[in-house]
């Protein structure tokens, strides 16, 4: 019970560190929030993880593991499962978008297994006007992404996981913009996923699960969508995650996760805009013009930080030519990048469950701060899922009031043994 206070207090230290911050001085950060091409590749699909603050990358195996953590299937104690997901997106804004998810994996044996999914997002109806207003066509924009899964298990706690995807994006519909041509995004990506996971650890008394997972997300090409236009980094990110599972007894059981997340392309540098050139001057940072794997590496150490001023809000200048940047800015702005996600689960007799959890992104990068809560319930092969997300901005934020639903169908219990087959 201590335990669970414990991490309560915790859960509680995050929503404080939410609320926005009054003030400004120089060594504040400025609003430098890095943007994606294919962001919906990003949002979390399933009602599980969806319920706990998003800390779904160390949970227990499920078919929603394979956008979450792929490896840590081999340790499922089903045989197979398959899951639809729906959940309608930026209620606050529109009613007709929304994002479906269909997933599945199969055990082969204790050392392999095989999964699938398919992820659909629908942007609604979209009228196209021209630069005086003139409404020149309706479309229906959608995107769609299909992955494969492979997880293999090294030892008794050690496996991994990978993915294939493809996924494609029709923003458009083949629009002609000013002359230009526009054409849909298409992208090749791979996420590779590792776990450790121990079925015999005890925490004082109490037996338990630990698990530590780690996920590198959607690695892939930049996608343009036109000739013109620039490439643009694809939501490559990466996942630690942490989870312990403690029984109490024969009909109750607690799951705690905590995951750190952090996205890996680069951040936009700072530009002096009264320089007359398209982009001003290059003042602190680095050009987002390098490949993917450059990309990711300086995602690490690319923050601008704060370009300092003087008394008359010049931009100071140091005898070399370069700028002068507030000392600890840069670094800061690095930390501000990483996201915290934490979440409680109580299960009763593993037929039905309650959980809650909170998300953290500091509001240089996103300001997305908010609780879930939401409950499962299983029964014979069937169980469901659902959760609602409450913003600690307040409601005038676009992801209040958002509901997940999950239907899950459980298809058979562990395989046999080797020995046995």
């Amino acid at each position: 019970m201590k335990f669970i206070l414990f991490i309560a207090l915790i859960l509680t230290c995050f929503t404080g560190f939410s609320q926005p911050n009054g003030g400004a001085t120089q060594n504040d950060l400025q609003l430098n929030t890095i943007t994606t091409a294919l962001p919906f590749m990003a949002i979390t699909p399933d009602s599980r993880a969806g319920g706990m603050g998003d800390a779904g990358t160390a949970l227990s195996p499920s078919s929603s593991s394979i956008y979450w953590n792929t490896s840590i299937l081999i340790f499922s104690e089903k045989k197979s499962e398959i899951s639809l997901s729906y959940t309608p997106w930026l209620r606050q804004l529109t009613n007709d978008i929304h994002l479906s998810y269909l997933s599945g994996y199969y055990k082969i044996n204790k050392q392999h297994a095989i999964g699938g999914a398919l992820r659909y997002f629908s942007l609604g109806e979209i009228t196209f006007t021209d630069a005086s207003g003139n409404e020149l066509r309706q479309d229906k924009p959608s995107e769609f992404e299909l992955t494969g899964a492979y997880a293999f298990k090294l030892s008794d706690k050690l496996s991994i996981g990978v993915n294939g995807k493809f996924a494609y994006s029709n923003l458009t519909g083949g629009l002609t913009v000013a002359g230009v041509n526009t054409k849909p995004g298409v992208v090749g990506a791979a996420d590779l996923s590792f776990s450790y996971y121990n079925d015999k650890v005890k925490f004082g008394k109490t037996k338990g699960i630990y698990t530590f997972a780690t996920t590198l997300n959607n690695i892939g090409n930049k996608v343009a969508y036109s000739e013109l236009s620039q490439r643009d980094f694809i939501p490559m990110n990466l996942k630690i995650g942490n989870s312990f599972l403690a029984k109490f007894d024969a009909y109750n059981e607690v799951v705690f996760s905590l995951d750190i997340q952090k996205l890996l392309v680069p951040t936009p540098a700072s530009y002096n805009s009264t320089v007359g050139s398209n982009f001003g001057d290059l003042m602190s940072g680095r050009t987002n013009d390098v490949g993917v794997i450059n990309g990711m590496l300086q995602s690490f150490y690319d923050a601008p930080g704060v370009v300092a001023t003087d008394a008359n809000g010049e931009y100071i200048k140091n005898p070399d030519g370069t700028y002068e940047v507030v000392k600890g800015t840069r670094f800061k702005e690095e930390m501000a990048e990483i996201n915290l996600a934490g979440g409680i689960e109580w299960w009763y007799n593993n037929t039905f469950a309650i959980r809650g959890g909170v998300f953290y992104e500091s509001k240089n990068k996103g300001n997305r701060q908010f609780m879930n809560i939401g409950a499962s319930l299983k029964y014979n092969m069937f169980g469901i899922d659902f959760s609602y997300l409450a913003s600690l901005n307040g409601r005038q934020s676009p992801l209040a009031n958002t509901l997940r639903f999950t239907l899950r169908l459980y298809l058979g219990d562990k395989p046999a043994s080797k020995d046995a087959n």
